[in-house]
Formats: structure tokens, sequence, C-alpha cells
């Protein structure tokens, strides 16, 4: 059964701000629809949980910011191609919410505003050139219009000169599957328990024994490259002493000796046709444990 939205109502949050941010807390937020449904490519439903406990913050990239600091271009762009005048608007329609780019006075017409990192050289220019939007962004539309109860959405794809523009209609079988994702997602933040982790996620951990154990690595890795360093300092200082191909003192012995070189395979070219995966060794996998710097 197809549930509606009860008519949206304005939130008077400048899009932004410190207040913005934590009421998008407690909302069912556009921009999340798309990880909720595990399509975005930035962010897995686990890693929104996170977010949505305050468990994590995610970090400002180079292209938010860059979006943050030309939608008001893009968005005058828009107008002067169009004619439109668009009122940027935070709304919510019961549990959800749409942080709007754009929307016209009369309510049928919201704009979705991209400004790509790589402009006219991004994959989604080329996309939208070819009446394509990725899914992740169709999914964000729909939450908008689901919210908004606009007929239509612009997406508005800006490389900081020019733009371009995709007309996008309602789907109601696409707005169902975000309120029964949304739905099924809100049961892992009620009851504060994550959900399924994809090969995609990093598990946070906090428990006891992976602290002490941990700190140990932590502690002798630290040791371990004090040593190396001082290993190598030494090294270079027994290296420089010795002038003679073999020298040796102190139980020490400094060997100089020509090493072959290795073979650069790329540079051969009869291996320029042949498919040299067919000669891998069968993989295996390894382990790598890094520490914060």
């Amino acid at each position: 059964m197809i549930v509606s939205l009860p008519p949206a109502t304005i939130v008077a949050l400048p899009q932004g701000s410190p207040e913005w941010r934590a009421y998008r807390q407690s909302r069912r937020n556009a921009s999340e629809s798309a990880a909720v449904l595990g399509l975005s490519p930035w962010i897995t439903p686990y890693q929104l949980w996170l977010t949505k406990t305050g468990r994590f913050e995610p970090p400002v990239t180079q292209a938010m910011q860059r979006g943050t600091d030309l939608e008001p271009v893009a968005r005058a762009a828009y107008e002067a191609e169009t004619g439109l005048v668009m009122q940027p608007l935070v709304l919510e329609a019961g549990a959800y919410s749409a942080s709007l780019d754009g929307m016209t006075l009369e309510g049928d017409l919201i704009v979705e505003i991209k400004c790509p990192l790589r402009g006219t050289r991004s994959a989604l220019w080329q996309d939208v050139c070819q009446g394509q939007v990725p899914e992740h962004y169709t999914v964000q539309v729909q939450h908008q219009l689901m919210v908004s109860g606009a007929a239509t959405a612009h997406l508005w794809v800006f490389d900081g000169q020019q733009g371009m523009l995709h007309a996008i209609g309602r789907d109601a079988a696409l707005m169902e599957r975000i309120r029964d994702a949304w739905d099924a997602f809100q049961q892992y933040l009620d009851c504060d328990t994550p959900p399924p982790l994809s090969e995609a996620d990093t598990r946070q951990r906090s428990d006891e024994a992976w602290c002490r154990a941990a700190q140990a690595f932590a502690q002798s890795k630290q040791r371990a490259d004090e040593a190396a360093a001082a290993l190598e300092t030494a090294r270079a200082q027994l290296i420089t002493l010795a002038q003679h191909p073999r020298e040796q003192g102190a139980g020490v012995t400094v060997t100089r000796y020509w090493k072959q070189g290795s073979v650069d395979y790329k540079r051969i070219p009869e291996l320029k046709t042949v498919d040299l995966d067919l000669f891998r060794r069968r993989a295996s996998e390894e382990v790598r444990i890094t520490v914060a710097g």
C-alpha cells in the first residue's frame, strides 16, 4: 500500500549552518537516500549509520566545498537560462527532509545543482549529455520531489561557466522504494545496532581487547620505527667510512658488490600483445596494519 507524506512545511534554517547540520541528524534526508538503498558510490549504509548515530562526522571534501562555493553562481546561471526565479529552501514532510537548491514560488518545479570537479570532462556531464542520470542522483531527486510535492525537477549540471539542464518527472515506484528502505534502516537507528557491513566498510572497534592489542602494536611499531631510523643512520655512517670493497671491524663487515638490474618488462615489445594475467599465480590474502598519524 502506497502511503503519502503529509504536506511539506518550510524549515527556517540556513543550509550549511550548525543548526541545519544538527537538524539533519534526526531527519530522513534526500542526500542520504541513495546510501540507505545501498546505491551511493561514496557512503555505505553502515557509514551512514555511524554518521546518524554521532559516531562519525564525514569530512568536507574538495568536491563538496566546490559545490557549496559555486551553488549561488550556478543558480544565477540557471535562472538566466530559464527565466525562472528559484528560492533555496529546507522542507520537511513528516520524518523526511529535503534541502532544495531552488524551488519556484508556485511549488511545481525544483532544481538540483551539481558542480562536478572535472566540469565538462566529468562522468556526470557526459552521462547527462546522453540523457542519462546516475542512479544515486535519481534517488536524491525523487526524494526531493516526494517531500516537496513538485511535479518536475531540473538537474542543472554546471562546470563554472556553462550549465546543462535535464528534466526529471515523478517516479511513484521509486518513491515507495525510498520510504520502504528508510523504514528498514530506521530500525537500526532505533535499536542502536549497525546494519550489515559491506566489503567497502571499515568496522569501528572500541572493545577493551582490541584497544589493548592496538595500543601494544602502536607502541611496538613506534619503537621499531625509531630502531629502523637509528639502524639506517649507523649504516650510512659505515658506508661513508668504508673505502675498500670489503672492510671489517668490531664484528661488522661492509662489502661492496654489483647486483644485476631487474628486467623492465614494459620495454619488451613482444610482451605488448601478451595477456600477462594468464601467467599470474593464484591471488593470496595479505594483511596490512597501519597506525593513524
